[in-house]
């Protein structure tokens, strides 16, 4: 057996244990890809915890800590201003995260924080996971809450006393956090596209109002000339 298949072999041998108790028992005539292997086992609550990094709206995730406007002004001219500008405002193909308002109904909207973002959380936990680009993880929660504050006032959402913490996150609305519906397409699109579709008989008449050619979805033919030279009208009815 080769190196590389005894290694294989083993971490097998490593992580096969006993199926999970509360795991139901298999029937006899189960498809083999829904029956368990008997490989590795369940996950440790501190396991589970360290994955389970993300803030909610609602503030759940969140840790203790708190900052202000102005150190948070200090820590983000430092870490974050070479790219999205000393005012938020963006530089070169780097994203503005200020302004924006008013722009969204536009072909070329500009979508910040305060114009599009609907919630507090997708701030805080983007800085905390993500930035600063390419040395991520290294603010600490108070630093992270210090720019999430900054990043409001440069959006003209606080006044420069504020103090961002645990206690006062979920009292900030930013200002799009309406702007968003339901997705309702099970309720309102799915059943039109589940019914059975007509194969036959479909239309009281047909009528052919353009032909391929003209619309120049077919390779020409030796009518082609022609085709292009008849009258274009509206589409097939």
């Amino acid at each position: 057996m080769s190196k590389s298949r005894k290694a294989a072999a083993l971490l097998i041998a490593l992580a096969a244990g006993p199926v999970s108790a509360q795991a139901p028992a298999p029937a006899e005539d189960a498809p083999a890809a829904v029956r368990p292997l008997g490989l590795g086992r369940p996950a440790l609550p501190e396991e589970v915890a360290a994955w389970n990094m993300d803030v909610s709206p609602d503030g759940t995730g969140l840790p203790e800590g708190s900052g202000d406007v102005m150190t948070g002004e200090e820590i983000y001219l430092e870490h974050c201003a070479a790219c999205h500008g000393d005012f938020a405002e963006g530089l070169d193909n780097w994203p503005s995260l200020a302004g924006g308002e008013g722009t969204l109904d536009r072909e070329d909207p500009e979508k910040t924080i305060g114009s599009y973002w609907p919630h507090l959380s997708t701030v805080w936990d983007y800085v905390h996971h993500s930035m600063p680009f390419g040395n991520a993880r290294i603010l600490t929660p108070d630093e992270v809450y210090a720019i999430t504050a900054y990043l409001l006032y440069s959006n003209d959402l606080v006044e420069e006393d504020f103090v961002l913490s645990k206690d006062n996150f979920t009292q900030v609305r930013l200002p799009n956090a309406q702007g968003f519906i339901e997705d309702d397409r099970p309720q309102t699109e799915y059943p039109v596209f589940s019914v059975e579709p007509c194969m036959e008989n479909c239309k009281d008449s047909v009528e052919i109002t353009m032909h391929a050619s003209v619309l120049d979805v077919t390779p020409g033919g030796e009518d082609a000339g022609a085709a292009e030279d008849a009258p274009a009208q509206a589409g097939i009815d």
